[in-house]
C-alpha cells in the first residue's frame, strides 16, 4: 500500500491544519507557507496524483472544486476584490506534494506573468 501523503493525513486528522471547509468530496485549509495575505489550499478527498492523472470518473470531483472555489471566496470576503487560482502539475509546474490541490491566493494585487 502506498505511503498516505500530507492531503491524506490532514483529511485523516493525522496532522494537525487549519481547516476552514469540509465536505464529502474536498476540505480546505489555510497554507502554512502564505504567497499572499490569503493562500488557501483546497483539496479533493480522493488522493488524485496530479491534474495530469485524471481519469473521466474525477469529473465531478474537478467540477466540484471550482465551484467550491467560488464559495469559499464568498465565505472569506474576497470574492468582490478577486483571487488566483493555481493547480502545478509535476515538478516544473512547482508541484511539491503529489496530491491534486488548488491554491486560491487573494487579498493582495497579482502580477502577470506569475513565477
Amino acid at each position: 500500500m502506498a505511503e498516505k501523503t500530507l492531503f491524506q493525513k490532514i483529511a485523516d486528522r493525522e496532522i494537525p491544519a487549519d481547516i476552514i471547509y469540509e465536505d464529502d468530496l474536498c476540505l480546505c485549509l489555510r497554507d502554512i507557507n502564505p504567497q499572499a495575505p490569503i493562500h488557501l489550499l483546497l483539496v479533493p478527498k480522493k488522493p488524485i496524483t496530479r491534474i495530469a492523472k485524471t481519469e473521466q470518473d474525477d469529473q465531478l470531483t474537478l467540477g466540484h472544486l471550482l465551484l467550491i472555489t467560488r464559495k469559499i471566496s464568498e465565505q472569506e470576503g474576497f470574492a468582490e476584490t478577486g483571487y488566483r487560482t493555481v493547480i502545478n502539475n509535476g515538478v516544473h509546474g512547482g508541484e511539491e506534494v503529489p496530491h491534486l490541490h488548488l491554491h486560491i491566493l487573494a487579498g493582495r494585487q497579482m502580477t502577470w506573468p506569475p513565477g
